[in-house]
């Protein structure tokens, strides 16, 4: 039986499912509609079911059909939106989008990854949450600035309040880190490269799980640090980077900025570079990228950082 394509729209409350064969099924996103789901898929034998990523609410169906070895992808929804507007289809409704997701997937039939599991999620959770709280204190820090004296007390107050919730953060994710050998081996290593911290170890961990596991060209692309032609014809476009995770991305920028200035292998690549005359988001872009390649050469070899193994 030839494999069919399955597109979910994903909402809060309600799930649109769409098949390439022109079936449709309409549910709620709960796990009474998960079921429905998975009954609904069964004639189907083989299946590729492709979702949007949606901020969270589809884990718990991509969860429920993933143990039930139902192959399942979540893929970026402006891939699927560009795929849309190629094939003429401008309107936007839960429906439309579902048969649209299913004709994606088989026109690209997007490479099916391995799932984080539970600790992976649990790490993912507190790595976000910590995010969230640095973005608040740095946020009631610019307010306490311009604040009156009525309303310090309580922005000062709010500032101690979630500067003890970021420690109280930190020592549970590196608890975490600690239960898992893994983890624990890869941290030590990365920890071996001047410039990388704790932060930096923590977000590579949980945002790049495939660090080690890619070629230099592959790993580099998924951080969005590799420049991308822009040719056509005789004219020879600016190279830009796109894409990528931003996240991992912005920590990546900070790592560096500490490595251009105390890390004997990154310190005159940089120094080179603003030589000849690029600008400094050139020069750290291309250093991000040197940085990003060497750590995966130390997880891919499970070898510290030395400086006279780096050219």
């Amino acid at each position: 039986m030839d494999e069919v394509f399955v597109g979910i729209d994903v909402a809060k409350e309600t799930l649109e499912v769409a098949t390439t064969h022109g079936e449709r099924l309409s549910v709620s996103n709960n796990e009474e509609g998960h079921k429905k789901i998975e009954e609904f898929l069964c004639p189907f034998g083989r299946v590729l079911v492709v979702l949007e990523a949606t901020g969270g609410y589809e884990l718990p169906v991509v969860e429920y059909l993933a143990v039930r070895a139902v192959p399942v992808v979540v893929v970026n929804p402006r891939q699927v939106r560009d795929f849309a507007k190629a094939i003429g289809l401008l309107a936007k409704t839960d429906k439309i989008d579902a048969g649209v997701i299913a004709r994606f997937a088989e026109a690209v039939k997007p490479e099916q990854r391995p799932l984080k599991n539970a600790q992976s999620r649990h790490l993912d959770a507190l790595i976000t949450r910590r995010r969230q709280l640095v973005e608040m204190i740095a946020a009631e820090k610019n307010r306490l600035i311009l604040a009156g004296e009525w309303v310090k007390p309580d922005i000062e107050a709010t500032i101690a309040w979630l500067t003890r919730s970021l420690e109280k953060i930190n020592r549970e994710i590196e608890d975490l880190i600690t239960q898992s050998p893994l983890w624990r081996e890869k941290e030590e290593l990365l920890r071996t490269f001047t410039g990388v911290g704790p932060v930096t170890t923590c977000s590579i961990l949980c945002e790049l799980p495939e660090l080690g596991l890619l070629n230099r060209q592959k790993i580099g692309a998924l951080a969005g640090v590799v420049p991308f032609n822009r040719d056509s014809g005789k004219i020879r476009g600016k190279r830009e980077i796109w894409g990528g995770r931003s996240y991992l991305r912005s920590v990546l920028y900070m790592a560096t900025l500490s490595a251009i200035r105390f890390n004997p292998a990154i310190k005159p690549v940089y120094e080179r570079l603003i030589a000849r005359g690029k600008l400094h988001k050139v020069a750290m872009v291309a250093c991000m990228r040197k940085v990003l390649v060497i750590l995966n050469a130390m997880i891919k070899t499970k070898t510290p950082f030395r400086v006279p193994l780096c050219p």
